[in-house]
């Protein structure tokens, strides 16, 4: 008789834990339009700041190309890329650094900020992308050194190009 009760009183509990979940709650989905907003106005404000003669690309990624570079590569999503960078926050603080060593990337490989921007220089260019949080990892810290919605700073060199 008691075990019968103690199996009672359990699916009494378990009956009520369940019926305490809501199945029908919404979840919050990310916007990023008004992070995209508050992105571009602190990307102007940088670039003011540090009299950088940035152009904005259609995309909403700022640019300078420092030098074009050589060649006549028509990029896709599988072209070789070598490139010698750096990444910063717009704080200064360096999150990633080739350190001199060109690392290769397949350009459909990489974030969304350096396909649109990798593809303005060719081999031996030298280019400064400045990109919203969208187009790099959004809403999503990575690790401990770049925060959710961080604006991306790289300064880039290609030395290799290859289809």
């Amino acid at each position: 008789m008691m075990l019968k009760f103690r199996y009672i009183v359990m699916l009494v509990c378990l009956t009520g834990c369940l019926a305490a979940c809501n199945k029908n709650e919404a979840f919050e989905t990310y916007d990023p339009a008004p992070q995209f907003t508050i992105d571009t106005t602190a990307i102007r404000a940088f670039i003011k700041a540090n009299n950088i003669q940035a152009v904005k690309d259609q995309s909403g990624v700022f640019y300078q190309i420092i030098e074009p570079g050589t060649g006549s590569i028509s990029y896709t999503s599988n072209t070789k890329v070598t490139a010698d960078y750096e990444g910063r926050l717009l704080n200064g603080t360096v999150f990633d650094s080739s350190k001199g060593n060109p690392i290769t990337f397949t350009l459909g490989g990489i974030i969304a900020g350096w396909q649109i921007g990798i593809p303005k220089i060719q081999k031996g260019g030298k280019i400064r992308l400045i990109i919203p949080s969208y187009y790099g990892y959004g809403n999503v810290a990575q690790g401990t050194s770049i925060p959710a919605n961080a604006i991306l700073d790289f300064n880039i060199t290609l030395t290799e190009v290859s289809n």
